[in-house]
């Protein structure tokens, strides 16, 4: 086991990742000398991410890649790192650089003096993001800290520092829909927060548009919070409510010998009933999928290929034979040539 792991999930980060990897070394010598290992997991790339990982990891013995089968997503990919690494502390960073990696010597630092198991990063600033993204992403930590029982940190991501014994429970948790900082803050244990200036992009675009994080919030919400199911309750019985008062409008009405006019408001009121009851329809089926997806018990990413290190053993995925034996249960053929 090494003093430190780095695990950096990547998606088409071509253009950083030479910078990404002399930063991160150079943090890490810094704070640790020889004993650490970089893990950088290719998420599916589509660009030439892989083979700018395999040149690095055969130039450098700390570097361990990790290329997975296809694009699993951030959070599993994140997973995965996390799996296969085998430090004793692991900092979690991004590949974009907006986290400055040298912030991992005083950040293990305030671990050291407060006897923390996590130490999580906040944002004071976010240069380089639109006003609505800041805007939403405040909305949306705010959002989810009132909703969920779990004291999940404030404009935090998932840029931290954590011990193997945090790290061990967070693998213990199986999930498939993940969202890695809310499963930390589940843990427990001590963690503190360190407030850090966030960067812009070292190059490319980010890899969450509006759609993946609109994903994300949702998993994050339905994973920590039976609330969207209270609200459609709330809303059920507040239209159960209206329903009885109308009902009583109506009798009234008949009673009193008065004509009931309205079919326009009439259709309105069948129209936003529907509407909603769509809408509670979707929320359960949301729940109910993601039980559907947790009872199939599958892997929660497969690794194509590792390159720079020795064949690792994930507890939560499935790493594949370089070679196997295709006549055999569980083998395979010969590994296709490239």
């Amino acid at each position: 086991m090494t003093a430190l792991s780095i695990v950096v999930p990547c998606f088409n980060e071509e253009a950083c990742l030479r910078v990404l990897h002399e930063r991160l070394t150079g943090a890490a010598h810094a704070a640790v000398g020889e004993d650490y290992e970089i893990v950088l997991v290719n998420d599916g790339s589509r660009d030439a991410s892989w083979a700018i990982m395999e040149q690095l990891a055969a130039g450098d013995p700390h570097l361990l890649a990790i290329n997975l089968s296809r694009n699993h997503g951030h959070q599993l990919a994140l997973t995965a790192g996390l799996d296969l690494c085998n430090g004793d502390t692991i900092l979690i960073i991004d590949a974009d650089l907006q986290d400055p990696p040298e912030l991992l010597a005083p950040m293990l630092e305030a671990m050291r003096e407060s006897h923390a198991d996590v130490v999580y990063g906040v944002r004071k600033s976010r240069r380089g993001e639109t006003a609505f993204k800041r805007a939403t992403a405040h909305g949306f930590y705010r959002l989810l800290s009132r909703a969920t029982d779990v004291d999940i940190p404030l404009d935090a991501g998932d840029f931290r520092v954590m011990s193997r014994r945090a790290l061990d429970v967070l693998l213990a948790m199986p999930e498939q829909a993940r969202f890695i900082r809310g499963m930390v803050a589940l843990i427990g244990f001590r963690q503190v927060p360190f407030a850090y200036d966030r960067a812009e992009r070292l190059a490319g675009e980010t890899k969450y548009p509006l759609s993946k994080m609109v994903r994300f919030a949702f998993d994050a919400l339905t994973g920590f919070s039976s609330a969207p199911l209270k609200l459609a309750s709330q809303i059920g019985i507040g239209l159960s409510i209206g329903a009885v008062l109308l009902i009583l409008y109506i009798a009234s009405a008949w009673l009193s010998g008065q004509s009931i006019q309205g079919w326009t408001s009439l259709m309105l009121i069948v129209v936003v009933i529907g509407a909603v009851q769509m809408f509670v329809l979707g929320l359960m089926g949301e729940y109910i999928g993601r039980l559907y997806n947790e009872s199939k018990r599958r892997p929660l990413y497969v690794v194509q290929e590792v390159a720079g290190g020795p064949q690792r053993v994930g507890r939560l995925g499935y790493v594949a034979d370089a070679t196997a034996n295709s006549d055999k249960p569980g083998g395979s053929g010969t590994r296709p040539i490239k």
